[in-house]
């Protein structure tokens, strides 16, 4: 009898143990809340919105001659444009390392035309102490594999027209026998190969004197 009793109370606290493991009941389960059906909520854009944010922001172009290159720069950033360039508009390929030392010649776009603020603006260009040319006076270029006339151009335009792997020797034209260091500063006063003779990587060479100076 006592066995039986035994029995009994342990198969009780069996069934009450899974018991407990079953949950509580079923009420707890609806409080779930479902996945919501409700639409998305509309965008409130239009397709003219749209075209809007898409239309690319314009400017007008300030006219930037006679100003000098660093208060050109600041005008243009002023009104929204900040893609700028500068160019030497003598042709002599000289860098604008100090903006304040030059003066705006010419610019690419017309002075109160209607722009992209993306566009890129580039100044002509010359030394405060130097006169505007007519119009810019483009580089030499040895277009079409002859060699260009570089009389009265800079040693360093002359460079830059030729192939990077051209062997220039470039020498004082006058009786000084100085070193041409500056390139920009000299002029071409004399050419070997002459203008015109097909360029096949023969040697180049080249008498020059400083710009301020004439050719002997």
């Amino acid at each position: 009898m006592r066995i039986r009793i035994i029995t009994a109370a342990l198969l009780c606290a069996v069934v009450g143990s899974v018991t407990a493991c079953q949950p509580a009941d079923d009420k707890h389960a609806s409080d779930v809340s479902a996945p919501s059906t409700a639409p998305p909520a509309s965008s409130s854009s239009t397709p003219a919105d749209d075209a809007k944010a898409d239309e690319t922001e314009k400017a007008t172009v300030p006219d930037f001659v006679g100003m000098g290159l660093q208060s050109a720069q600041d005008k243009a950033q002023e009104v929204g444009f900040y893609g700028l360039t500068s160019h030497d508009a003598l042709g002599r390929d000289r860098m604008q390392v100090f903006d304040r030392n030059w003066k705006v010649c010419s610019q690419n776009i017309k002075a109160g035309t209607s722009s992209s603020t993306d566009t890129e603006l580039d100044f002509g260009t010359v030394k405060l102490e130097e006169s505007c040319p007519a119009k810019d006076e483009a580089p030499p270029s040895a277009a079409g594999g002859k060699m260009p006339d570089f009389r009265g151009e800079s040693v360093k335009a002359a460079r830059g027209a030729l192939d990077s792997s051209t062997s220039i020797t470039v020498t004082d034209a006058s009786a000084d026998d100085r070193m041409v260091l500056m390139e920009s500063n000299w002029q071409v006063c004399s050419q070997t190969p002459a203008a015109g003779t097909a360029l096949d990587g023969q040697p180049v060479e080249l008498t020059a004197v400083k710009f301020e100076e004439s050719c002997p």
